[in-house]
């Protein structure tokens, strides 16, 4: 009877062993699969952030050469404008040296004029005398 009750005793200290190793794979392979599943869910997370990333970069360089073209072409329009400016000056110099000019020619034209009506008087006089 005591032999049969050990090996009843040892016979289900064996089974529980077992069912305990085989509870204890199961939860090593769930824990497994959860960690498995967690890094594939964080990794999802890091991919999207990297391509988040790489396209913010490309964006980023895109924005770069878009404003350096930006200021080239400003600094060409300030450029036009500063000719043109200067054009602008020019002829202002030019109207004004034409002003001179024609303030000069009225002169002479008008001093032209008294010396001709002068010289008409005195010839007009100097014919009425001598008749």
């Amino acid at each position: 009877m005591l032999s049969s009750m050990l090996k009843e005793h040892q016979s289900r200290q064996t089974a529980k062993k077992e069912s305990q190793e085989t509870k204890r794979k199961e939860a090593c392979q769930a824990a497994s699969e959860l960690t498995q599943h967690l890094v594939d869910h964080l990794n999802v997370g890091v991919a999207q952030a990297y391509l988040n990333q790489k396209r913010l970069d490309a964006e980023a360089k895109q924005l770069h050469a878009s404003a350096a073209a930006f200021g080239k072409h400003t600094q060409q329009w300030l450029q036009l404008v500063e000719q043109f400016s200067g054009a602008l000056k020019e002829l202002g110099d030019v109207e004004n040296w034409a002003k001179t000019i024609e303030g000069d020619v009225r002169t002479i034209t008008t001093a032209l004029e008294i010396v001709y009506k002068d010289a008409q008087e005195n010839s007009a006089a100097s014919a009425g005398t001598s008749s």
